[in-house]
């Protein structure tokens, strides 16, 4: 009779200890033990309903697999008691699309034990969620093996789940959080998105995991692309944690030693990373002391603008070939020059730099094209480059003070060309290497984000972004991705929105203009009424209209679902518009 109250103390013992463990806000994880009748320790995690059949059981698991919380303690309640206590998944997520597939194995999987049940999942895989929290998307078929065996219970249980996270989209979407981790250009100090996923769950942790992107440095796709203020040894003193009054503290080490400007560029990161999870005030400290001297608490409205470099000016309305002149997108005249008055050139295609102040066309000359490039309104010099077919020209900006950048275009499909600016104001071209992107076919489009850091890329009617990595003597097109492969074709044009989501047209009579976000996690078409397709050019900015152009001439919308509306300014079937960039 004595055993009870033995209980009883011990029970209030193991009670106080709880409560007074201090416990923090991340936690490393760890595998979820199960009590010896199957039920879980933890009262918050959700129970399957009972009495499942093995298919349900696979489908109910691999939706629970998208919660994070706990080590995925969710999705470790349809294993049997050795495998969720044994399985320890990879870094690396499979998402798959929503309609998926769990019918039992024929043939030679099946078995005789009618206890055991070998059931085959079927779906679509729609890329990978990598260790470092970038999506590469990945249009691939997935098929996973799964033994379910009935318990003592009677419940039907997973004996042997798989390596890695495999999860529907719909149920990733609504368990991670996209956020932006800003870092910079390599030449300038313009900031560079870098689209990256974290577990929304718990909240009090989010921040924290987003000032751990940052310290981690850029996605394995951006290495070389960008630039990383945050030293190598910098590190967080602790939790992000929110203050008594109200203030989201991030108590950085190891960034006391860096310049007071270097200072406020870890500021801004930081600031403009953490604006999509937080309205709060953030208290940015070093080592207990104010990151910035005189300043300790930021919000987004306290920094300069970082973008200005990548973003045209409101007073250029952009421009667009037509019938072998140059025109205003604005009102629609003439520009000044040979460009426009068509004393000099037959223009094939034309770019206008971010500032405004330069030209570089591609225009008719012998049976071929050519590049020319100068100051807007004026003559432009022919670079010596010269093919069967050039792209049309883009813009990589500079911090320089004639903000010449580096114009680049493609030749015959095969050979990525950029032209850089001598001291004597001519121009010469380099050749840039795009190997990784020329196994996937000719290019025939390439757009320079305006930021410098990326490329967007049509090759063999596919969408691609690449980075655009700069060494001492060379440049580099690295790590293509391929955008909604296998969904996405027929690609005829492309042009960046914003820094991180693209307009593309195409000639898929279902959805002949999409928008999709640099990674391709997502496709959105927009709306087709009104236009006669196919629609052959179309050119976007952050801020502006976006405007494409068809048999019938030009049309702007300002977003998906829109009804395109007609140019006030009609050019003819053959115009090609672009915005400067």
């Amino acid at each position: 009779m004595r055993v009870l109250p033995r209980l009883f103390a011990l029970f209030a013992c193991l009670v106080l200890a709880a409560g007074c463990a201090n416990v923090p806000e991340e936690s490393q994880p760890v595998a979820v033990p199960q009590q010896e009748l199957g039920q879980p320790v933890n009262p918050d995690v959700p129970q399957p309903a009972k009495d499942l059949d093995a298919l349900t059981v696979v489908r109910d698991f691999v939706r629970a697999s998208a919660q994070p919380i706990s080590n995925n303690a969710a999705a470790r309640m349809y294993l049997d008691d050795g495998a969720g206590k044994a399985w320890t998944p990879g870094k690396v997520i499979t998402i798959i699309d929503d309609v998926f597939a769990t019918v039992p194995a024929t043939g030679a999987d099946t078995t005789a034990n009618p206890n055991e049940v070998n059931v085959v999942l079927r779906g679509t895989g729609l890329g990978t969620l990598r260790e470092d929290g970038a999506f590469i998307s990945l249009r691939t078929p997935v098929e996973l093996k799964l033994l379910v065996r009935r318990q003592s219970d009677g419940q039907w249980r997973i004996t042997n789940p798989p390596p890695n996270l495999v999860m529907p989209y719909s149920d990733f979407t609504a368990n991670y959080v996209r956020v932006q981790a800003f870092f910079f250009a390599q030449d300038s100090n313009t900031v560079v998105p870098d689209l990256r996923y974290v577990a929304g769950k718990p909240q009090t942790g989010l921040a924290g995991r987003v000032v751990g992107l940052l310290l981690a440095g850029p996605s394995t796709s951006l290495v070389g692309a960008v630039r990383n203020l945050l030293p190598e040894d910098a590190n967080t003193e602790g939790n992000v944690t929110t203050a008594p009054d109200g203030a989201l503290v991030v108590p950085l080490t190891g960034v006391a030693d860096q310049t007071a400007d270097v200072r406020r560029l870890i500021a801004a990161q930081i600031v403009l990373s953490l604006q999509s999870v937080t309205a709060n005030r953030v208290r940015l400290l070093s080592d207990g002391a104010p990151l910035v001297d005189g300043h300790e608490d930021w919000v987004p409205s306290d920094l300069p603008s970082y973008t200005a470099l990548a973003s045209p000016s409101a007073d250029q309305p952009g421009l667009v070939t037509v019938n072998g002149r140059v025109r205003s997108l604005g009102d629609g005249s003439l520009i000044s020059g040979p460009a426009g008055q068509g004393s000099g050139y037959q223009v094939a295609s034309a770019a206008q730099s971010i500032d405004g102040r330069q030209l570089a066309i591609v225009e008719y000359a012998d049976g071929r094209q050519r590049l020319r490039v100068g100051q807007f309104g004026k003559d432009a010099a022919a670079v010596d480059l010269a093919g069967a077919t050039m792209t049309r020209p883009t813009w990589r900006p500079t911090a320089t003070a004639d903000g010449s950048g580096e114009v680049w275009t493609v030749v015959d499909g095969q050979t990525v060309v950029r032209a850089l600016r001598t001291p004597d104001g001519s121009w010469v071209p380099q050749v840039v290497n795009a190997d990784e992107i020329l196994q996937v076919g000719p290019i025939s489009v390439l757009r320079l984000s305006r930021d410098g850091a990326r490329a967007a890329v049509v090759a063999g009617g596919q969408l691609l972004v690449a980075s655009v990595v700069r060494a001492q003597d060379s440049v580099t097109l690295r790590a293509p991705r391929i955008l909604q492969g296998g969904t996405l074709g027929g690609v005829v044009d492309v042009d960046w929105l914003s820094q991180d989501a693209l307009v593309a047209a195409t000639t898929m009579p279902s959805q002949p203009v999409v928008k999709i976000p640099i990674d391709g996690l997502r496709l959105d078409p927009f709306n087709i009424s009104n236009l006669t397709l196919p629609v052959h050019a179309i050119t976007a900015a952050p801020g502006r209209s976006i405007v494409v152009a068809d048999d019938g001439g030009l049309w702007t919308a300002s977003d998906v679902g829109e009804v395109w509306r007609p140019h006030p300014h009609s050019f003819g079937g053959n115009a090609s518009p672009f915005y400067p960039g």
